[in-house]
This record gives structure tokens, C-alpha cells and sequence, in this order.
């Protein structure tokens, strides 16, 4: 029997998760999935350039993990680019560190700590928010 996969810390959600070409119904390609925690390794090292040690510690796994994870996530989104597919970021086994809160009625985005909750925008003060990471499935520590 295998041990539990250990929780990959990720700074927040994604504000984006498909991805796709123009011009191509999405029922005429093939889908490839990004889990959250690869995005995190994409993203860690190739849009913050940390290094391999610095990224892992980041996300609290080690460095073998984290090169595993980010060289499938490069494999996926060089599927999108060379081959043309959708590419949906969504799931794995993953904590967040931050949320994004955007307000329906104003159009305000901000971050708040995942632990944290709250009711009103800071700019209208609607309470049509909504959470990002919630939309992942995260649970109560998401909930607004």
C-alpha cells in the first residue's frame, strides 16, 4: 500500500483555467488536463524563475516532486501550443495560501488569506462576491 500524497501548497486559484485555439469548437479537440499543483510548478519556475530548489520549498515537497511535476506540466502545455488542444487547469491534491475575491457588481478584484472571510466589496459594498478558489472544491477554508 502506497503512503498518502503529501498536500501541495499553491500561492492562490488560477484566474483562468481553459485554454484553447481560436476558431476550433472545442468538441473537435482533445482535452489535456493540468492539475493545480502543475500549474503551480509552471508557474513558480517559469513565470517567477525560481529555481527547482526555491520552487519546492515553496510549495513544501521535495525537489524530486517538484521536477516531476513541472516537467509534466510543460509536456501538457507544449500539447496545447504544438498540437492545438484544450488544456483545463483543475484538481489535484493541493492547499491554497491566498484566495481571490472578485465582486460580481463591480467588477473588484481582491486577495485575501485563505482563513479569512468576507462579506462585502471593499470598493461598493455588494455582496454579490465571488470566490475563486470555492470554485475549485476546496472547501470550508475557502468559503466566503
Amino acid at each position: 500500500m502506497s503512503r498518502p500524497q503529501k498536500e501541495r501548497i499553491v500561492h492562490q486559484p488560477p484566474l483562468f483555467t481553459d485554454f484553447k485555439p481560436v476558431g476550433i469548437k472545442m468538441n473537435f479537440l482533445k482535452q489535456v488536463s493540468l492539475s493545480l499543483d502543475e500549474y503551480e510548478a509552471f508557474r513558480l519556475a517559469d513565470y517567477m524563475g525560481l529555481s527547482h530548489d526555491e520552487a519546492a520549498n515553496e510549495m513544501e515537497i521535495s525537489r524530486s516532486t517538484f521536477t516531476r511535476l513541472i516537467e509534466k506540466a510543460r509536456n501538457n502545455i507544449a500539447q496545447l501550443i504544438v498540437n492545438g488542444n484544450v488544456l483545463n487547469i483543475d484538481g489535484g491534491n493541493i492547499h491554497f495560501r491566498k484566495n481571490i475575491i472578485r465582486c460580481n457588481s463591480c467588477g473588484h478584484m481582491f486577495n485575501i488569506n485563505i482563513d479569512k472571510s468576507i462579506s462585502n466589496c471593499p470598493e461598493c459594498n455588494s455582496t454579490n462576491l465571488l470566490n475563486i478558489a470555492g470554485g475549485f472544491g476546496h472547501g470550508k477554508c475557502c468559503s466566503t
